[in-house]
């Protein structure tokens, strides 16, 4: 199958799931089941990709692995994060604020556009898949899996150590600054970032996928100034007593040691 034609076909899978997960929204009334959806579409797409693209198998293979490592770890864990504990209050606002407008807006504005987002986010993928040559795996394909890994432990290790940390009734309403924690606010976000610049990675070894780079862009882009840090920032510094002195001390995304205190009471580089 060509490229054009797999990219049609996987947007014409990605609109088929959103449109009928938004069918299961409407009638359990949780637009929020979106948010587990998000790794899955992504490995719906790696294998439709695999078994239907011209590639290297090879490639194609590594690919579907490490999306599907990567997109199944976060469905198994939104789902034991979210599922059971009502609308998220994000979407639970939306919908007081449409009303009855909400489903139908809500299929445009949150499932059909994150169908969208997978679709433009897996461009990686599906071109990766796409070229057969070359056939075996090089340095540039071994770079991206090492990329891929370290961003898989920052966000599964962030995830694991933030659950514990919440999961203790004595840190209610403080702020998590052990572990990962400590050298970057979002570990978990930045280990996303590392994902998705690691499989392009593997997708630019082909030579012809360079232009995919839109692909891990676009992700950058949602980490850091759209639902990612910039939402939560807010919100955490309302809800956080010491949030705003964990922000001085420590960087928002690529880690680094924490600043310390001078003299004079304002954050240097260095360790605490």
């Amino acid at each position: 199958m060509s490229t054009p034609a797999l990219l049609a076909v996987e947007a014409g899978l990605l609109l088929a799931l959103v449109t009928a997960l938004w069918a299961v929204s409407v009638a359990v009334r949780d637009t929020s089941i979106v948010d587990v959806f998000w790794g899955s579409g992504f490995v719906a797409v790696a294998w439709a990709g695999f078994a239907l693209a011209d590639g290297s198998r090879d490639r194609r293979l590594l690919l579907a692995a490490l999306v599907t490592a990567w997109g199944l770890r976060l469905t198994a864990y939104l789902a034991h994060r979210n599922l059971g504990k009502g609308e998220d209050r994000r979407y639970a606002e939306m919908r007081r604020r449409h009303g009855e407008r909400w489903p139908l807006r809500s299929l445009v504005v949150v499932f059909w556009l994150q169908g969208a987002l997978i679709w433009v986010v897996s461009l990686p993928v599906q071109v990766g898949m796409s070229d057969p040559t070359p056939a075996g795996l090089g340095a540039l394909d071994w770079a991206g899996v090492a990329l891929w890994a370290v961003g898989l432990t920052f966000e599964a290790v962030g995830d694991r150590q933030l659950a514990r940390f919440k999961a203790d009734p004595a840190n209610r309403g403080k702020v998590m600054d052990r572990g990962l924690w400590r050298y970057t606010r979002h570990p978990n976000y930045f280990g996303d970032f590392c994902v998705w610049w690691g499989i392009w990675l593997v997708a630019l070894a082909t030579g012809s996928a360079w232009w995919t780079v839109v692909g891990p862009a676009a992700m950058s882009v949602l980490l850091i100034r759209v639902s990612g840090v910039a939402l939560l920032e807010r919100s955490l510094s309302r809800r956080r007593e010491g949030y705003a002195d964990y922000v001085d001390r420590t960087s928002a995304f690529f880690p680094r040691p924490p600043r310390r205190r001078s003299s004079s009471g304002r954050a240097s580089a260095g360790e605490d």
